[in-house]
């Protein structure tokens, strides 16, 4: 038998991205496991990944092309050949060019994070086609946005050297199920004597094994972190030669932290005032007093609310106000990726636009649902005629979950997914593309956890007659009689094509190098902004932003409140009492491995977490069918009577598939397309709901 060891890399939309061995035998992956010397991964993988090879060979896999033959939703189709499915894509997309290109979409995101198979020979074809561009805002962009105006870019610090951190605050996540090797470095660090400290309104795996859990309701984060910085001003817990030296409008940030003091923030977040006194004075004396090292992973869950983007801008300052950025093991984390130098020209051309430098309309994927339902009479462009999806399973994961389906559920719209399995969204499809998964194709990857090229080699031959992205979108194009050589690139060229080494950051790194060695590391410096050398215009940490008051916003860090709280809307939430919010399950990313049938069993069932007080005011037992509702949907779940979940809030752990659910439905039922004060993205956890015990039906398992 003839076995060989590939090196590749994990695709999923989560900060570690790891370094992956598979093992293959007689041209079949049989086993995948971590790369041992990569010093982020370490040889560990999470549950999901260790089990890619159930994904890959999952007996659903789609292995031809399909047409529906049934109605949208329905999910019956028939099989057809590639020549029929190519044929048919390019006359009806050729038919709606020629009328209005941008009534053609594009809708992609994360399904894999690869720079080839991702938006490469992709973007390409929709730049030429003149397809509306798509504004992919749906997991990151509020607090992207809220860091490229406070430090110019989506940098921070390395979690390599986080072992070496006294105080390790964790906000808005739960590494434990979404960023493990970050975790396995913080418990080096509390066996050290660090001490952890989880911000997060639900009391997760990770929060469990904090020193300290402090559990604000959704969307007050902001106002948590400006009374932070309050107690730092009033007691002189400030570094004031790194604030001289490396940082923009400090006297305008004291005037507004002057606005928060413990006990106002306290009653906007619901804590006690004890806590926030507690946090702020041990985060200034440890960095200050002590010059010891303070380091804040900051996740993605805090800025899902209205005010996500001031809140994170909020977050991002406490660092330069304390000196932590002094330290490898200082400073903050939400994203490393705006280290990587990638050459975006290069991959998407988006010269190809036919009137380039002018541009299409923008589509936010975010509002999907109402885009689909435009009738294009009120101004925002033509009706969308036609969706392309790949990467994605927007009737899953988009917001307002009901519009979405009925949007995709249009008998005019013409559908095309690329994709793995019968999706939600696949079951709309008029046409259904089977596209390999990670160890069936070639990739390069960057990271938005770690500082590490990464190299994705191909392990096997494509399954059937499954087909790469990149393979998919070059055979449209030449159907559709694209005639620029740039069509005709191969995926190892693309892959050379995606690293700008102009860029010192990518010394010695090159895609040869990667596929041969499987990872190679920046050249960026441990502590990468101890002497300032921020990459904003100023060169320094803006507190104050010239560029935010530009652009017409509050250019100080702001508590924006939520758009459905108690106090911002007291009618709604008298009908509706309950914050929701539906943070990632362990066992699934995003919509990914929900039907993978390991994963969903561990799962078991979606259930619907709520306090004990909470329950007891409604007659829910734990254990019992409950529904969830609000003027947009309703959902069925099991009831978990516990006190992981702080009074006033629930929490359902997601995101299933619709048709893996017992009642065809998931959180986003109840979720609304309205967006964030930054980015324009989505507010998954700005959402009031009403929980009342239901009738035990066939609806939900028993």
């Amino acid at each position: 038998m003839a076995t060989s060891i590939v090196r590749a890399a994990c695709p999923h939309d989560c900060p570690d991205t790891c370094a992956l061995h598979v093992t293959v035998q007689d041209g079949r992956a049989i086993k995948v496991v971590g790369d041992p010397d990569h010093p982020a991964t370490r040889g560990v993988l999470c549950t999901k990944v260790s089990r890619y090879t159930e994904r890959t060979y999952h007996r659903d896999r789609l292995l031809t092309p399909l047409r529906r033959v049934g109605k949208k939703g329905e999910g019956r189709f028939e099989p057809i050949s590639w020549d029929q499915a190519l044929a048919e894509v390019a006359e009806r997309l050729s038919a709606i060019a020629a009328r209005d290109p941008q009534a053609i979409v594009p809708y992609s995101y994360a399904g894999t994070m690869g720079l080839v198979q991702g938006e490469s020979m992709a973007a390409r074809f929709f730049h030429k086609l003149g397809a509306s561009l798509l504004d992919r805002t749906i997991c990151a962009n509020a607090g992207a946005t809220a860091l490229r105006y406070t430090f110019g870019a989506t940098v921070g610090m390395d979690i390599e050297y986080v072992a070496d951190a006294k105080l390790v605050i964790i906000w808005g996540g739960n590494p434990i199920a979404s960023n493990l090797h970050f975790w396995t470095r913080v418990q080096e660090a509390k066996r050290r004597g660090a001490t952890l400290v989880a911000i997060d309104p639900y009391r997760s795996l990770t929060a469990e094994k904090c020193h300290r859990h402090i559990a604000p309701m959704p969307g007050t984060d902001g106002a948590l972190a400006l009374a932070i910085m309050h107690v730092l001003i009033r007691d002189d817990l400030l570094d004031h030669d790194y604030i001289a030296r490396h940082t923009v409008g400090f006297e305008a940030l004291r005037d507004r932290a002057a606005e928060f003091s413990p006990a106002h923030a306290a009653a906007i977040c619901g804590v006690s005032v004890d806590d926030i006194e507690w946090l702020a004075g041990l985060y200034g004396r440890t960095a200050v007093t002590e010059r010891q090292p303070v380091a804040i992973r900051l996740n993605y869950g805090m800025q899902r609310a209205h005010g996500g983007g001031q809140a994170v801008r909020a977050v991002a300052c406490l660092p330069a106000l304390v000196g932590a950025w002094r330290h490898a093991a200082g400073g903050m984390q939400l994203s490393t990726s705006g280290f990587f130098p990638i050459d975006n020209m290069a991959l998407q051309r988006p010269d190809l636009l036919p009137d380039w430098p002018r541009v299409p309309r923008t589509v936010n994927m975010s509002t999907i649902g109402d885009a689909l339902l435009d009738d294009g009479q009120g101004g925002n462009g033509p009706k969308i005629e036609a969706v392309v999806v790949y990467n994605s399973n927007p009737v899953a994961v988009a917001p307002e979950s009901a519009k979405v389906a009925a949007g995709f559920a249009r008998e005019d719209l013409f559908t095309v997914v690329l994709e793995h399995f019968r999706t939600d969204t696949a079951d709309y499809a008029d046409i259904v593309l089977p596209a390999t998964t990670q160890l069936e194709h070639l990739d390069v990857h960057k990271a938005y956890g770690h500082t590490y090229f990464l190299a994705n080699n191909q392990a096997i031959a494509p399954l059937g007659e499954s087909l790469a992205n990149t393979e998919i979108f070059r055979r449209l194009a030449a159907r559709m009689g694209f005639t620029e050589p740039c069509f005709q690139d191969d995926d190892e060229t693309i892959a050379a094509q995606a690293i700008d080494r102009s860029d010192v950051r990518a010394r010695g790194i090159d895609w040869d190098t990667l596929k041969a060695e499987g990872w190679r590391k920046l050249n960026v410096p441990a502590a990468p902004f101890a002497d300032g050398n921020f990459p904003s215009a100023s060169g320094k940490c803006e507190f104050y932003s010239e560029a935010m008051r530009r652009d017409g916003f509050d250019p100080l860090p702001a508590y924006v409140p939520p758009y459905e709280s108690p106090n911002t809307a007291p009618e709604l939430a008298a009908r509706y009492p309950l914050a929701m919010i539906s943070p990632p399950a362990r066992n699934f990313l995003n919509s990914s491995f929900v039907n993978v049938d390991s994963l969903r069993a561990t799962e078991g069932e979606p259930h619907l977490d709520i306090h004990p007080d909470d329950a007891a005011a409604r007659g829910i037992v734990d254990g019992t069918v409950v529904r969830a509702f609000n003027d947009r949907g309703t959902l069925r779940a099991r009831a978990r009577v516990t006190e992981r979940a702080r009074q006033g809030l629930v929490v359902g752990l997601s995101i299933w598939w619709k048709k893996l659910a017992p009642d065809g439905k998931n959180a986003n039922e109840l979720t609304s397309q309205r967006l964030t004060d930054l980015g324009r993205a989505p507010v998954f956890y700005d959402c009031l709901v009403e929980v009342e015990a239901a009738a035990e039906t066939e609806g939900v398992a028993s």
